[in-house]
């Protein structure tokens, strides 16, 4: 099956049920499994290169170009002759919308299923998998990752079972603020923290320093999305924390919250690390998460 994914969550989906040599095409910010990956065509660009640009830059370029973020090449992606094409309608600041690759196939004639990932909770996330593994033709793949999975959460919260529980507060952009939703809160929960700021499945929006700040939180996370963390480092100072919360840690957003692929399992197992020093699965490097204040 030739399999193009227009979502880095995708492609992390079709990795982990052992399609990766299936990849005709990716998007330009597929990077997982590295090795894997490195050899796909690309067929997609972003609309704009953020290389220096700051949060607020950042922000100010993508409401500027609305739903122009990302370019599809319709000349390459017809070359590719997918059978399917994964993408997303959630968000348009993410990747490439259903209805731009759909629209993109429908005039090239190229005749393969798209197909529109929406997850909006952790639940949900595990559910996709399960559900592109059957679109994929590897049901039972894909039952049991998603069931190996789900044994691991289970794991990191009883790991955290009966520990005191931080009011967590989990960041998705620096400038504007902007909290984490969809299955973030889910992650801080199951990792032993209450969350805050946003609900369960909630797309949320930019909010103020006074708002954050009136939480309370005890421990702050950030995890810009799109941002490594040595990206976010270079842009965040201690002192622009420092008095909001008795812990601030930079997370990689990309690799473990802001995309819902099977790798938001992770999140949990590092969020147990950060907010109770509990170590679940493999140890925790400095890169996963690194203390601030």
């Amino acid at each position: 099956m030739r399999i193009v994914s227009l979502l880095p969550a995708a492609t992390d989906i079709v990795a982990e049920l052992g399609l990766a040599a299936d990849l005709v095409g990716r998007t330009h910010e597929c990077d997982w499994p590295p090795d894997a990956v490195a050899g796909v065509p690309v067929v997609t660009a972003a609309g704009f290169d953020v290389g220096d640009l700051s949060s607020r830059e950042i922000s100010g370029a993508v409401a500027h170009r609305g739903s122009g973020l990302y370019t599809l090449d319709a000349e390459l992606l017809a070359d590719l002759a997918p059978d399917v094409v994964l993408t997303q309608d959630l968000c348009e600041v993410c990747a490439v919308s259903y209805r731009k690759a759909a629209g993109v196939l429908r005039v090239l004639d190229a005749g393969p299923r798209v197909v529109s990932l929406e997850p909006r909770t952790l639940p949900d996330v595990l559910d996709t998998l399960v559900e592109v593994g059957k679109i994929l033709d590897v049901p039972e793949t894909a039952a049991d990752r998603a069931r190996g999975l789900r044994e691991r959460l289970v794991r990191v919260r009883e790991a955290v079972s009966g520990a005191a529980r931080p009011r967590v507060a989990a960041v998705e952009w620096l400038d504007p603020l902007w909290p984490a939703g969809h299955w973030v809160p889910e992650q801080v929960s199951a990792a032993g923290g209450e969350p805050l700021l946003a609900s369960p499945g909630e797309h949320t929006g930019p909010m103020t320093t006074d708002r954050l700040d009136a939480a309370r939180p005890d421990v702050i996370l950030l995890m810009p999305c799109g941002f490594r963390p040595e990206r976010t480092r270079a842009e965040t100072r201690p002192d622009d924390w420092r008095g909001r919360a008795e812990q601030v840690w930079v997370l990689d957003g990309p690799a473990h919250f802001n995309r819902p692929g099977p790798r938001v399992v992770r999140g949990a197992e590092v969020l147990a690390h950060v907010l109770h020093g509990v170590a679940v699965g493999d140890p925790v490097c400095e890169e996963e998460a690194h203390r601030l204040i």
